[in-house]
């Protein structure tokens, strides 16, 4: 058969593929974007272990210019030690936050961290199950250690009493905003730095346990620490993602923040 021309129908050669637009924005209760990668699998972002380097010290010296100022001020009241406690790991969390934006993709892409209900639900499973095995180790730890078994925050209120609203913000300091910082710091940043230079998600898992354990500089408390993080590294490794394990880190947080609001108002003695 001829066209109207006078040539032969022949079937259309496809032309070139639609460009691709960018990655999807994410949505809340969506996977979200995957990170960039180069073809060898690492991370294209250009911020490294340096970042992390720069966010660790910058809460080191905050620690001290912050825990020197109120200490100036005579015996440190409760609000006091709670500014010591948020002030430090929130800028160091900002500096993270600031090295994704200047240097990569942003947090979202960088460090997956992006609103998910899934995430959320894996973050509340792996927390609520870690308590248990962060319970029996907590028990033999105390049994070994004796009557010295205590957190650092523990020892820092320990004989403080504050009205409620205060005790309040100080359970919101402990349970919502440290771990939402620290995660950005040791299981995001660290994290990603770490896959940056060809790491798995194991051993990224690995040194992000141990280094976070490491740098509460609590002896003592180092091999507790090590087995109460290991949930929380592991729905980072389950989900991809930093969302779960910012949820983990909050239920690890939530009994020990009861039991200091309950010492802070008096009800119980830490």
């Amino acid at each position: 058969m001829t066209s109207p021309e006078g040539s032969t129908d022949r079937p259309l050669a496809p032309g070139p593929a639609a460009p691709q637009g960018p990655p999807a924005a994410p949505w809340p209760g969506g996977p979200g974007p995957t990170p960039p990668a180069a073809p060898d699998g690492r991370r294209t972002h250009r911020w490294g272990l340096g970042a992390f380097l720069l966010a660790e010290g910058v809460f080191l010296l905050v620690s001290w210019v912050v825990g020197a100022a109120v200490l100036a001020q005579g015996a440190p009241s409760v609000a006091g030690l709670g500014l010591v406690l948020a002030v430090p790991t929130v800028v160091a969390a900002a500096v993270a936050l600031a090295a994704t934006w200047l240097r990569g993709h942003g947090p979202c892409r960088d460090l997956g961290l992006w609103w998910s209900w899934r995430d959320v639900g894996i973050g509340l499973a792996f927390g609520f199950g870690g308590l248990f095995l962060t319970g029996a180790a907590a028990l033999v730890w105390g049994a070994l250690v004796g009557p010295d078994a205590t957190s650092a925050v523990g020892e820092v209120f320990a004989g403080q009493r504050a009205e409620l609203p205060v005790a309040l913000v100080i359970l919101v300091i402990v349970v919502l905003v440290a771990p939402l910082c620290e995660e950005i710091l040791y299981r995001g940043l660290l994290w990603g730095a770490l896959e940056k230079l060809g790491a798995g998600r194991w051993i990224a898992a690995g040194v992000t346990t141990l280094v976070f354990a490491l740098l509460h500089f609590e002896i003592l408390r180092t091999p507790l620490l090590l087995v109460a993080t290991i949930p929380i590294a592991l729905a980072r490794v389950h989900t991809g993602r930093l969302l779960a394990s910012v949820v983990a880190h909050q239920v690890n947080n939530l009994l020990p923040g009861i039991a200091l609001v309950l010492a802070l108002t008096g009800v119980v003695q830490l």
